[in-house]
C-alpha cells in the first residue's frame, strides 16, 4: 500500500471521530446546562415548596378523637362522661411477622388463644400500617410493661385516650343508650358519617338511646397529633408543639332526675316492666326506666358472644326499652278514657249499672272479678268494675268516640325526644276505630258490637306503651293543656323547646275534675286502698288507677287477677297516678310485666318512686314538714308555798 493512500484513510477516520466527538460533546453540554438550570430552579425558585414536602415526608398529623360531650341530669349529676383509657394497638408492614408479634404480646398481657386467633385475622385483613385494637382498659402495670419493651415490639403501640363511662349504667341504660366501636355499616360515602375520624380505632359512635339520637352533637371536632416517622411510616417521636387540640362535644343536660331513676331501679328489683314520670305542669320527664336493665359500660368495650346471647335469650328481655319500644293492653287504666267520653257525650256520672260478677249479653257470659252490686260511674272507676264499663262502652255506641278522646289525651301516637328527633324504634300502639277495622281486616271489614265491651275495659285491640299512658295521666292531672314530653333540657347550655306546643284540652273542666275525684277514690276506698298507694307524707296524698291486662288470652294466668301460673302467662299489672292529689305536680305510669294485680305489683312501686319526687320538691316538702309549735311558758313557783304543778306535756313530746 502506498503511503499516500494510507494517510488519506487515517485522516478520514480522524475526521469522523472529531465530528462525533463534537456532536456528543454538544449533547452532553446541553444536558449539563438543562440539569444545572433545573437544579437552580428547584433550589432557588421552588425551594419553599419542596422544603414543605420534605417536612411532610418526615412529619405526619394523626387524627385525635375529641372528648365526647357529657350527659347530665337536671341537677347536674353526671350520667355519662369520659375517663382515661390505656389501649394497645398492632399494625403491620411488609416485614411484620404477625404471629410472632402476637405470641410476644401474649406473654405480656392477658390474651387468650381465641382472642389471639381473631386478632391474627383482623390484622392480616387490615390495610398496612392501619392500627388494629388488641386490648383496651389496660392496667398501669400492663401499659408500662408494653412501653418498656417497645424497641423489640415493632408495630405495637400503647397509648392513652378516653373511653365512655356510665356511673349509673343500669338505671339509665335504655334511655341514654351507649356508644360502641364503629362498624362497616356505620361508615357512609358522604354525610357526617364519612368523617375520617370514624376510622380511628379509639373512636366510638352512639348506638342506642340518646347517645345515638344526639351523636353528632356530642362528637365534637377531632384534633391532630404531630409525629415524626421513618421511611416506613413508623413513629419515631412526637412533636407536641405541632398538635392541634380536639374540640369537646356539647354537653347534654336532661330533665331526668338521677335520684328518682335510681329509686325506680331499686323498687323493680328482678321484676320486668317500666316506669315513666312527668312533671304535669311542664311535660319534663323525670323518670324513664325499663326493667330489667344491663350494664351499658360492657357495650362500650364490646360484649363477648356468650354475654350478648345471655342478654338476648333472657325471657325478661333486658335489651328492650319497654317505655317506648313495647306495647301492652292498658287494662282498667283505660276506663278513665271511657268515662270521660261518656261525660262529654252527655251521659251523666249518676248512670248506674249492676254487677253480679257475671253479665250475659250477645249470647255469652261476661265476667268481673267480683260482684260489685249497683254502681254509679265514680264507683265503677273506684272499684274497677268490668261489667259497669262493658255496658258503658255499649251505651257510648262504638269505638270511634272513645278513640277520639284517647288520642286527644295522648294514646296511639308517636313522640319526639326533641324537635325533629323521634325515639328510635318507638311503637305507636293502637286505639282501634271502625276505619282501622276496614284497613286491618279486609276479609271482615266490619266492627262487630261484641268488640265494643272489650275496648271498654282496655282490652281487645287496644295497645299502648308506658310513655303514652304517663302522658295520658299527666294531661288528666293538668286538666288544661295537652302536654308533650320533654327530655332534653339544654344542649351546650342552650335551652331546648318541647317537641311541640301544648294546645288546650277540649274537655269540660268539670269532667276532668270528676276524673280527679274518681282517681282519689281509687286510693282512698277503691282497688288501691289499704296502703298500697299510701304515701305516708302527712297531708300529701296520691290519686291513681289500677289496671290488670291479660297478656295472652282470657285464660292466661290463673287465680285472682291472673297473678299465678307460668310467669309469661300471667296478667300485666298497671298503675297510673298523680300527686299531690289536691294540687297535681307529678304524674306517672308503672307497668309490671306479668305482675298480676296492679294494686299488688305496681302501686307500691309507684308509691316509692313518687315519694322521692315529692320529697325533693321544696314546696311540697314545706307542706309535709311542719315546724313544732313554740314551747308553753312555765310559771315560776311561788316562794314559801307548795311547788307549782308542772304544765302537762305537749302532744308528741317526750314524757
Amino acid at each position: 500500500m502506498s503511503p499516500k493512500i494510507y494517510f488519506n484513510e487515517v485522516n478520514e477516520r480522524q475526521g469522523v471521530f472529531h465530528r462525533r466527538a463534537f456532536l456528543m460533546g454538544g449533547v452532553v453540554g446541553a444536558g449539563l446546562v438543562t440539569l444545572g438550570g433545573r437544579l437552580a430552579f428547584l433550589q432557588l425558585v421552588d425551594a419553599d415548596k419542596y422544603r414543605t414536602l420534605s417536612l411532610d415526608n418526615e412529619f405526619q398529623s394523626r387524627l385525635e378523637p375529641p372528648p365526647r360531650g357529657l350527659i347530665l341530669d337536671r341537677n347536674g349529676v353526671i350520667l355519662a362522661s369520659n375517663r382515661p383509657d390505656f389501649r394497645l394497638y398492632v399494625s403491620r408492614d411488609e416485614n411484620t411477622n404477625v404471629e410472632e408479634l402476637l405470641e410476644k404480646l401474649q406473654r405480656l398481657v392477658p390474651l387468650d388463644d381465641a382472642h389471639r386467633a381473631r386478632l391474627l385475622q383482623d390484622v392480616n385483613d387490615a390495610p398496612r400500617r392501619a392500627p388494629v385494637t388488641v386490648m383496651e382498659d389496660l392496667t398501669w402495670e400492663e401499659f408500662s410493661r408494653i412501653n418498656v419493651r417497645a424497641p423489640e415490639l415493632v408495630g405495637v403501640t400503647a397509648d392513652m385516650g378516653d373511653i365512655r363511662v356510665y356511673p349509673y349504667a343500669a338505671a339509665f341504660a335504655h334511655v341514654i343508650g351507649y356508644v360502641a366501636k364503629v362498624s362497616r355499616e356505620d361508615v357512609t360515602k358522604d354525610g357526617p358519617n364519612s368523617d375520617p375520624i370514624l376510622l380511628n380505632p379509639g373512636f366510638r359512635i352512639g348506638k342506642a338511646g340518646l347517645e345515638k339520637s344526639y351523636d353528632l352533637v356530642m362528637r365534637g371536632k377531632p384534633g391532630a397529633k404531630k409525629v415524626e416517622v421513618d421511611v416506613k411510616g413508623r413513629v419515631v417521636r412526637e412533636d407536641p408543639g405541632g398538635d392541634i387540640p380536639p374540640v369537646p362535644g356539647e354537653t347534654l343536660k336532661l330533665t331526668l332526675d338521677a335520684d328518682i331513676q335510681n329509686r325506680a331501679l331499686e323498687v323493680f328489683g328482678a321484676d320486668s316492666g317500666a316506669a315513666v314520670m312527668m312533671d304535669c305542669r311542664t311535660g319534663n320527664i323525670l323518670c324513664m326506666f325499663s326493667a330489667p336493665s344491663f350494664d351499658a359500660n360492657r357495650f362500650v368495650k364490646g360484649l363477648t358472644g356468650p354475654e350478648y346471647r345471655a342478654l338476648a335469650d333472657y325471657d325478661h328481655k333486658p335489651l328492650l326499652n319497654k317505655t317506648v319500644n313495647a306495647t301492652y293492653p292498658p287494662g282498667s287504666t283505660f276506663k278513665t278514657m271511657v268515662a270521660l267520653t261518656a261525660l262529654e257525650m252527655g251521659i251523666p256520672a249518676s248512670t248506674t249499672f249492676t254487677c253480679n260478677k257475671v253479665w250475659f249479653w250477645g249470647g255469652r257470659a261476661w265476667h268481673c272479678d267480683q260482684a260489685h252490686g249497683t254502681l254509679d260511674m265514680k264507683g265503677g272507676i273506684a272499684q274497677s268494675c268490668d261489667i259497669y264499663f262493658y255496658q258503658l262502652a255499649l251505651k257510648i255506641g262504638g269505638p270511634d268516640p272513645i278513640a277520639r278522646t284517647a288520642t286527644t289525651m295522648g294514646l296511639g301516637k308517636l313522640y319526639d325526644i326533641g324537635p325533629g328527633k323521634p325515639w328510635p324504634a318507638q311503637r305507636p300502639g293502637l286505639i282501634p276505630t271502625v276505619e282501622w277495622v276496614r284497613r286491618a281486616r279486609p276479609s271482615d271489614p266490619v266492627w262487630h258490637p261484641g268488640e265494643t265491651p272489650s275496648v271498654g275495659i282496655g282490652q281487645g285491640a287496644v295497645n299502648v306503651n308506658p310513655l303514652q299512658l304517663c302522658i295520658m295521666c299527666a294531661r288528666i292531672a293538668n286538666g288544661r293543656k295537652a302536654l308533650y314530653p320533654r327530655l332534653v333540657d339544654t344542649i351546650g347550655g342552650v335551652p331546648q323547646a318541647a317537641a311541640g306546643p301544648a294546645p288546650d284540652l277540649p274537655f269540660n273542666p268539670a269532667h276532668i275534675e270528676f276524673l280527679h275525684e274518681a282517681m282519689r277514690a281509687v286510693v282512698a276506698s277503691g282497688t288501691a286502698a289499704g296502703g298500697a298507694a299510701d304515701l305516708k307524707l302527712g297531708p300529701i296524698t296520691m290519686a291513681g288507677k289500677t289496671g290488670t291486662a291479660q297478656s295472652h288470652s282470657y285464660h292466661g294466668g290463673i287465680g285472682a287477677h291472673g297473678a299465678r301460673g307460668a310467669w309469661d302467662e300471667r296478667d300485666h299489672a298497671w298503675f297510673i297516678a298523680f300527686a299531690p292529689a289536691d294540687d297535681p305536680r307529678y304524674a306517672m305510669s308503672v307497668l309490671t310485666e306479668h305482675g298480676g294485680f296492679g294494686a299488688d305489683a305496681s302501686a307500691p312501686k309507684a308509691r316509692e318512686i313518687m315519694r322521692v319526687a315529692l320529697l325533693k320538691d321544696p314546696e311540697v316538702r314545706a307542706r309535709i314538714v311542719q315546724p313544732l309549735p313554740p314551747p308553753e311558758p312555765v310559771s315560776a313557783p311561788s316562794t314559801g308555798g307548795a311547788a307549782a304543778t308542772p304544765a302537762p306535756p305537749r302532744s308528741g313530746s317526750a314524757t
